[in-house]
């Protein structure tokens, strides 16, 4: 063998040798594929089995799934969803003023999650102004209607920009001020704001058959979304946010909700049923979105649920991601056509 034959062949040796190998770049992208594929009941769980069999070793079989095709523990879910549906049954029925209390615990809770979050993300939202004035949020709308609603959430926005401007002393000055004052007025509106038309919604003429009105439609969106598109969910709505989510689910939620407002609206609430209709679609469409706003968020943060209260479903604030946006839009529509 020729000295330059040992040479080019000790050379393409070391070239091998140094040649940079891929970091995890597939792996974690299966991960997160996988992390993101499983959500709330009522979610169209297309990405699941797929993020499964791409990450398992061809050699090896594959073991059975365990819990429900969603990725969730399918009877604790609904073990949890019916005592918490029937509980909120027999308060609007009987005792509808203690919804306000249980609205307000529940947006307490939720903002308490979502604040926990960021914060583990290095975003400091004032935990303490935004829990205390999302409450002043909801409870101002007894007494007072939208103008406390709009009040409180003024005070409150004033109250968290000046805390998060001093909340280092008077002599540092704040780090990315701007991102988390504009995170915490955002934090602030998603969950207090909205849930306070439910307030609103309740002070309403038959104001608890409304909210159950639009809590039944909001389920009829979640267990039809969830039964089309495990069934037949095939085409995605939107992979990059939710890969779990098909076409095919939000036309089974579409068709669930809208029997779901021509049935509420007649029996409950007296009214035409083309009512129902509107609002069925209407609910659909704003869930869907409020849906894919937490899972975007979610994505962001890197995590998988904003809470672990309840089992089968993740946090409060899991819950709560359709229903906020629902009840704005249910008050909205019922206000003006009944």
């Amino acid at each position: 063998m020729s000295d330059g034959t040992i040479v080019a062949e000790n050379a393409a040796a070391t070239g091998a040798a140094e040649e940079p190998t891929p970091v995890n770049g597939t792996a974690d992208a299966r991960q997160e594929h996988a992390s993101d594929a499983s959500g709330s009941p009522g979610c169209e769980p297309l990405a699941a089995a797929a993020a499964e069999t791409d990450a398992a070793d061809p050699d090896q079989p594959v073991p059975a799934p365990s819990g429900s095709r969603a990725g969730r523990d399918l009877p604790a879910a609904l073990a949890v969803g019916f005592g918490l549906g029937l509980s909120l049954i027999a308060i609007l029925l009987f005792v509808p003023n203690v919804f306000i209390g249980v609205a307000a615990a529940s947006v307490g809770v939720a903002t308490w999650e979502v604040a926990k979050r960021l914060r583990e993300a290095d975003v400091l939202v004032p935990r303490i102004p935004l829990i205390l004035g999302g409450q002043a949020v909801v409870w101002l709308g007894w007494p007072y209607g939208a103008s406390g609603v709009v009040g409180a959430f003024a005070a409150t926005t004033l109250i968290c920009m000046v805390w998060r401007l001093f909340d280092h002393g008077l002599r540092t000055a704040p780090r990315n001020f701007l991102r988390d004052t504009a995170i915490t007025v955002f934090t602030l509106a998603w969950i207090p704001l909205l849930a306070s038309f439910a307030t609103l919604l309740l002070l309403e003429p038959n104001g608890n058959l409304r909210v159950l009105t639009f809590m039944i439609l909001v389920v009829c969106s979640d267990v039809g979304g969830y039964v089309a598109g495990v069934l037949f969910g095939k085409h995605p709505m939107a992979p990059s946010i939710s890969p779990k989510k098909s076409w095919e689910g939000f036309c089974g939620s579409l068709v669930f909700s809208v029997i779901g407002g021509l049935l509420t609206v007649t029996l409950l609430l007296d009214a035409n049923s083309m009512i129902g209709v509107v609002l069925g679609v209407g609910l659909v469409l704003v869930a869907t979105c409020g849906d894919l706003i937490e899972s975007q968020i979610k994505r962001e943060l890197g995590i998988k649920d904003m809470g672990t209260l309840l089992p089968g479903h993740g946090g409060i604030m899991d819950r709560l991601d359709s229903m906020l946006p629902s009840a704005f839009v249910s008050w909205l529509v019922l206000s003006i056509l009944i």
